[in-house]
């Protein structure tokens, strides 16, 4: 099933929570396609941005990926400390 499917029963499926109501099959269906379509653009939008370069003002050029690992990293490390703190 390609995006546009996905979309238009989606859409289908809304229409008929809005005027009788969805079964649960179809009620888990929906919650599948729903899951599916966000994944799809979340992971479309993460290839654009990885395909970007960030300019500084000083001229220094970093990868928008890099940029991500960089500070998920340093995020984790704070955690880490955090939970020595404990």
């Amino acid at each position: 099933m390609n995006m546009n499917d996905r979309i238009k029963r989606i859409n289908e499926l809304y229409h008929k929570s809005q005027a009788e109501g969805l079964t649960d099959e179809e009620k888990a269906e929906q919650a599948r396609l729903r899951r599916e379509y966000v994944e799809s653009v979340r992971g479309n939008l993460r290839s654009q941005l990885d395909s970007m370069t960030i300019q500084y003002e000083d001229g220094t050029k970093e990868k928008v990926s890099d940029r991500r690992r960089r500070v998920e990293g340093e995020k984790k490390l704070e955690e880490l400390e955090e939970e020595k703190k404990r």
